[in-house]
């Protein structure tokens, strides 16, 4: 029982040494140890399998306005190099925000690769370093624009121009990150990992962002600094911790928070998994979120209860969000699985 409060009293450490207040710009997600690659390009191919699917949708703001729709999939492809413990990640993530009521979308297509250098022939340790880059396209309804322009005396008038005067409805730009991440195991079980990252994003200050076409307004860009602890408490269960803060311009957004797991069947193997717990989004959302696991499916949901100032006009209600993985090993030469050692959290 010591060993077991000491660990928890260390992820909570975690949590509040990381913690800061305010927002990001970019898009985010509840669940942002489903979406790896958004966090850092440098945590593809960081997991137990040879090919891992994860997709997240998320709906928020539906009490207070049109609700803002976001969506993400993105695939990690691991490969071993030669008959060295070295690995390759390929992969790529997907993105799609819709927000607001003049329907302002992002679509984002964004190829990773990551490199994993072993450092020990002992145990798993790795240093890994990801870029990750492509197209983001952005659009807007010109329809769904009302201003003051077309209200007159009698009221709001639609046939009256709206006085917006931006050439095009959308634009497009390249996007691109860099990222580096160390991963460990932890003490002499395998299962026990641990992985600290960091990641720099928008590296190219991207100025075609402005529907006015306005060369001064640039992409910030932004820092990510992530972390991952995962260890044993029974036989059966286990407790896992993520932890990210984020910092774009003045902007920051610091979240973290624990999960504890539990195995249904064989502790050695388990097919069925169960994990519960909750993620805190400083100054912004409670998350509670609740884990099932079946290999190689797993699916999650959780919702924010919105503990901003903007609690009293949502009335708590925040974002509702599921992901659904899919993570497994391949019948090949040459499998990760096969390896004794090899990238895994």
């Amino acid at each position: 029982m010591k060993n077991i409060l000491h660990k928890v009293f260390f992820c909570i450490f975690i949590i509040l040494l990381i913690s800061y207040s305010g927002f990001s710009q970019d898009i985010h997600f509840s669940q942002f140890f489903e979406t790896p690659l958004l966090r850092n390009p440098a945590l593809a191919g960081i997991f137990s399998g040879d090919l891992r699917v994860q997709g997240v949708y998320r709906t928020q703001w539906g009490s207070v306005t049109v609700p803002y729709q976001t969506g993400s999939v993105n695939a990690e492809y691991k490969l071993p190099v030669g008959k060295t413990n070295d690995f390759i990640s390929i992969g790529g993530e997907v993105l799609y925000d819709k927000a607001g009521t003049v329907a302002l979308t992002a679509t984002h297509v964004l190829p990773t690769v990551n490199y994993h250098k072993s450092l020990s022939e002992a145990k798993n340790m790795y240093l890994s370093l990801g870029f990750m880059g492509g197209i983001v396209q952005r659009r807007i309804d010109r329809s769904k624009i009302t201003t003051n322009s077309q209200y007159s005396g009698t009221g709001y008038d639609g046939t009256l121009n709206n006085g917006e005067t931006f050439p095009n409805s959308g634009y497009t730009y390249f996007d691109g990150s860099v990222g580096i991440s160390f991963n460990s195991q932890v003490g002499e079980s395998v299962d026990d990992n641990l992985f600290i990252g960091a990641a720099y994003h928008h590296v190219n200050h991207s100025n075609k962002i402005s529907f006015y076409q306005n060369p001064l307004i640039e992409l910030m860009p932004k820092w990510v600094f992530s972390a991952g602890l995962r260890m044993g408490v029974t036989d059966y269960s286990y407790i896992t911790f993520h932890g990210d803060y984020s910092k774009q311009g003045t902007s920051t957004e610091t979240i973290g928070g624990v999960l504890y797991s539990y195995k249904l069947d064989d502790p050695a193997d388990p097919k069925y998994v169960f994990s519960a717990g909750a993620f805190l989004r400083w100054k912004d959302a409670m998350i509670p979120v609740a884990k099932m696991e079946f290999k190689p499916i797993t699916i999650s949901v959780s919702y924010d209860a919105n503990v901003s100032q903007l609690k009293a006009a949502s009335n708590g209600r925040g974002g509702f969000e599921m992901s659904l993985s899919y993570q497994t090993f391949f019948d090949r030469y040459n499998s990760s699985q096969d390896k004794t050692r090899c990238p895994r959290f």
